[in-house]
């Protein structure tokens, strides 16, 4: 009797919906990567997106830049906007990526500089107090703003969930 094909076995990729990254494992990626894509549309509705730090706190992305960079007046006039985060580069051990819908606040409050600036130098900079302290610094610019993105939808994906079972996966799910 030939081999029969694992019935969890999905033979096209043609539909990744089903690859689904778990709550932990998000959870995990956000608290991992460092890096996002952060994308917007400018005032002729093309869209656009940069590789930005930044920070997941409270169930919201938050990322910082100068007030002169068009992303600002572009996501102040039109906060619909998207963010990217993949575990490419990162210790995790599968392919998983992550990209949310939602809406884009700008704050340049006291407060929410001092929380967000010591929090992204921590995540960027985490062996050295010192070299936290200096990026602090270097942040404390007088036209930077803290970018609030509130998530509104979700599309998550776990590439090991893809290759389980999958001839194409090996004995390693790294890809």
């Amino acid at each position: 009797m030939a081999d029969q094909p694992d019935k969890d076995y999905v033979d096209s990729y043609e539909d990744v919906s089903m690859f689904v990254l778990s709550d932990e494992r998000e959870e995990l990626l956000l608290n991992t990567q460092t890096e996002c894509t952060f994308m917007w549309t400018t005032k002729d509705h093309e869209p656009v997106g940069v590789i930005m730090n930044f920070v997941w706190k409270d169930g919201r992305f938050w990322i910082t830049c100068t007030r002169r960079r068009k992303r600002v007046a572009a996501v102040e006039a039109r906060p619909k906007v998207a963010i990217a985060i993949s575990s490419r580069g990162t210790k995790l051990a599968s392919s998983q990526a992550v990209t949310y819908k939602g809406d884009a606040i700008v704050r340049d409050d006291r407060e929410t500089k001092d929380w967000f600036y010591a929090a992204l130098a921590a995540r960027v900079r985490p062996h050295s107090e010192e070299q936290q302290a200096a990026f602090v610094e270097h942040l404390e610019s007088p036209g930077r703003v803290v970018i609030e993105i509130v998530p509104t939808k979700r599309i998550g994906f776990d590439s090991e969930q893809m290759f389980k079972n999958s001839p194409a996966g090996g004995t390693s799910t790294k890809i």
